[in-house]
């Protein structure tokens, strides 16, 4: 993972500053505690930078039920916002993509933040409203950077959901700084090579499907590729890797001890494998056990996989069952 300093973009409130509408803040003990610690926030707060003030009267998404595609953004007393915060998002956006974000958390719910299932209100009948909107400022975002890990906090509070994130940010970052110098075909086949069991555990298909880019590396120009490698690494990494998935790459790591660990050792880790597999034990355990026979025999294949350390050990992913 190297000494990159990983820069995620947040919503402001979330760091325990009051800027709601009420005046209040929606501070996050895990990120603040736990992730803040490996993290450098780049913090937004879209209403605040409009102009509107803290504490304001609540904003709400509004939508014609004739116009699916007319979301527009009001304030409670019938202010139109819509378009002050569509050219806010498009400023800040590309404010943010001079930040070197490695992927950003937003807040549920809000109607400039909210990433998914935001209340809409129609705007025929002010007591019916559907959950099937998204913030004007993420949706925003989200068009900008389609490939970065973007989350809101809430579904964090899961564990699957939260180690896939953060997962997702660092194989992000890992591939920015991968296209960000001048890269030899070397190079792409290593990282490559070094992220083989991580596509495994996500989509085997797509891990083909990058294989066969890679071996084309040299007939691609070099934008088209970096783009293509890079839309079909993180679509692979949105596919949540399930414990079927881990446990066959935990076999497949297994493999490679075959001539080298006497059968006591190995009859150790296929037990443990099979606890993890019955859900007896987290992937911490054999993951563990894996790295430490790597490490004493010198296997340097899977030293080198990313997938036997894919964040730091202190934000604890890897301890659930």
């Amino acid at each position: 993972m190297g000494d990159l300093v990983i820069r995620i973009g947040i919503s402001t409130c979330l760091l325990g500053e009051e800027v709601r509408h009420d005046g209040s803040h929606k501070r996050d003990p895990y990120l603040v505690e736990t992730l803040g610690r490996m993290v450098e926030w780049v913090s937004v707060c879209p209403e605040v930078d409009i102009g509107l003030g803290t504490p304001r009267e609540p904003i709400r998404l509004v939508r014609d039920p004739k116009e699916l595609d007319s979301t527009r953004l009001v304030g409670r007393n019938g202010v139109e916002l819509s378009r002050r915060m569509r050219r806010y998002a498009r400023s800040r956006t590309r404010e943010l993509s001079k930040e070197n974000l490695s992927g950003y958390i937003v807040k549920k719910d809000s109607p400039s933040c909210g990433m998914e299932r935001v209340k809409v209100w129609s705007s025929n009948n002010k007591g019916i409203s559907e959950r099937n909107g998204r913030g004007l400022f993420t949706a925003e975002l989200l068009r900008q950077f389609p490939n970065m890990p973007v989350e809101e906090e809430g579904r964090l509070h899961d564990s699957t959901l939260r180690e896939n994130f953060i997962e997702r940010v660092f194989a992000y970052q890992s591939l920015r700084h991968l296209f960000s110098h001048r890269w030899a075909t070397g190079t792409i086949v290593q990282f490559h090579t070094s992220q083989k069991l991580t596509l495994m555990a996500h989509s085997l298909p797509r891990y083909r499907e990058l294989g066969r880019l890679v071996a084309d590396v040299k007939t691609i120009p070099r934008v088209e590729f970096a783009r293509r490698y890079e839309d079909e690494f993180m679509s692979a990494m949105k596919t949540r890797a399930t414990t079927a998935r881990h446990t066959n790459v935990l076999m497949h790591a297994l493999g490679h001890f075959k001539t080298h660990l006497e059968k006591q050792s190995r009859d150790e880790l296929l037990s443990v494998i099979e606890d993890y597999r019955r859900r007896l034990v987290p992937r911490i355990v054999p993951l563990t056990l894996i790295r430490h026979h790597a490490r004493t025999l010198d296997i340097t294949y899977l030293l080198s996989q990313g997938y036997l350390n894919p964040h730091p050990k202190e934000l604890a992913l890897l301890n659930h069952v």
